[in-house]
């Protein structure tokens, strides 16, 4: 009896010993993986307990927050002009991880972040007053590409090519972050954006990477400059017309027939956007070249942060002669973000300098005290030379006062821009890309834009960088410059 006694005594304390260890464990090392999980209900209890901090833009702010009602979340996230900020600010949402500036900034915005609390809140546990967000978004910048824009589905992007401010970021079509904010609406208003085959939560300006078309001629072209192979845009080149594509029977063809492209110097290429010119050019180069020059402007850039994460804009590898000829007119496996091509523009607009681009200036406490100053931190590199960004300012100048980009010229300001049409679907049976990247110049201020027009109302024989997307572009700079 005794000894069953003894056995079933210590197989309690393993048992006992088990829980023990068990616990320590969930204590200790599961504890904070269980406190940070989304579906734990108190995080967000903590989270909406009281207002959060703000995004600002223009020195207003375009965030809030409003008290509910019958609810243990005391306050939700409002939004002030929502569709137009939407690509910037994100959601905060009572029910939904948030998103953007929301999610980047989420622990500043809702006091969290260490960099806020006091000795005093470190002892007693209280949560610090939220901190804000201060954007570099112009919001005239902002509002004009967004009502420019209007009803088409595209994106658009500006930068100070001085600073690497980012003036606007706009995709459309937008959605109203307010929607998504209340935990009891949320779950409709999720669904019905989810169902749009629009993709109206997709920030096409920043995470949509597309076929530039022709505004990637001006990559390669700064290629062809930077080696040698070309000593001035005015140089004619070893271009025939039609250009076949090597290895191949397949005979590249211009948009415009009757266009002087055959060898054609840069400056007229860009002005008529001759293909051949840049797929022989590409050829020439070889893809390594032009990889490495698309690359100093930003391609193939997997860390690329605005500190929101642009998606990847790519210049491929591996590539036959034909793939790299495709890829000298920016089609392809070539793709590229709106910021990307805006990023190509401000290099060449700031004499071959390129200037990380970011869209938040500062950080700061509840009292206005700066946290951290991102205009401080950006980083500048020389990618191509002075004399290579002139003659391609030079050449886009061509471009908008009598070539493809006209409808980008604006009285009083120098103008500079390349349009692009890029095929969409197998053998371009879909609606093509309308394309327009450009730099503006006027009483010592200086703005680069790039806009990409999906989707519009407009016929497909009037679909072009020139039609859609240029008149984008210069309400933008327009706005940027006046």
């Amino acid at each position: 009896m005794n000894k069953t006694i003894r056995r079933a005594s210590v197989f309690t304390l393993l048992l006992v010993f088990a829980l023990l260890v068990r616990a320590t464990w969930l204590q200790f090392y599961d504890a904070k993986a269980l406190a940070d999980d989304t579906k734990n209900r108190r995080n967000a209890i903590k989270t909406y307990a009281e207002p959060l901090g703000n995004i600002i833009v223009g020195g207003r702010s375009i965030t809030g927050s409003a008290p509910t009602k019958d609810s243990d979340l005391k306050y939700k996230r409002t939004y002030k002009d929502g569709k137009l900020y939407a690509a910037v600010t994100g959601y905060a949402s009572q029910a939904y991880a948030p998103t953007q500036l929301e999610g980047i900034y989420q622990h500043l915005l809702d006091g969290t972040d260490t960099s806020l609390g006091t000795v005093m809140d470190t002892v007693t546990g209280k949560r610090a007053d939220p901190g804000d967000v201060i954007t570099t978004i112009d919001p005239d910048v902002q509002k004009a590409a967004y009502d420019a824009l209007g009803d088409k589905k595209g994106a658009a992007v500006a930068i100070d090519p001085a600073t690497g401010r980012i003036l606007a970021v706009v995709s459309t079509p937008s959605y109203d972050p307010t929607t998504l904010t209340d935990a009891n609406t949320a779950g409709t208003a999720w669904k019905k954006l989810n169902a749009d085959p629009d993709k109206p939560l997709t920030n096409r300006a920043l995470r949509q990477p597309l076929p530039p078309g022709s505004t990637f001629k001006l990559v390669v072209a700064a290629a062809a400059l930077e080696d040698g192979l070309y000593s001035s845009v005015d140089e004619k080149t070893d271009s025939p017309d039609p250009y076949t594509l090597p290895g191949t029977t397949t005979d590249l063809s211009n948009e415009n027939p009757s266009a002087p492209c055959e060898n054609a110097s840069i400056r007229t290429g860009l002005q008529y956007s001759c293909n051949n010119v840049f797929a022989k050019m590409a050829v020439d180069l070889g893809q390594d070249k032009v990889r490495a020059m698309a690359e100093k402007f930003g391609f193939n850039d997997t860390t690329q942060d605005v500190p929101v994460r642009a998606y990847t804009s790519v210049y491929p590898s591996d590539m036959d002669r034909s793939s790299t000829a495709l890829t000298g007119i920016g089609q392809y496996d070539v793709t590229a973000t709106p910021l990307q091509m805006a990023m190509v523009s401000a290099a060449i607009a700031d004499g071959g300098k390129l200037r990380s681009p970011h869209m938040v200036a500062q950080t700061t406490d509840s009292g206005g005290d700066v946290l951290k100053n991102y205009d401080d931190d950006t980083s500048t590199e020389q990618i191509v030379s002075s004399s290579t960004a002139e003659q391609l300012q030079s050449a886009m100048q061509t471009v908008v006062e009598k070539g493809t980009g006209t409808n980008a010229r604006i009285d009083g300001v120098t103008v500079g821009g390349k349009t692009g049409t890029a095929q969409h679907g197998e053998n371009n049976s879909k609606t093509p890309y309308a394309w327009f990247t450009s730099y503006g110049k006027a009483d010592g201020k200086q703005v680069a834009v790039a806009v990409v027009v999906e989707q519009s109302d407009a016929a497909r024989s009037e679909v072009s960088g020139n039609g859609l997307a240029a008149p984008v572009a210069r309400a933008m700079m327009e706005a940027a410059l006046h």
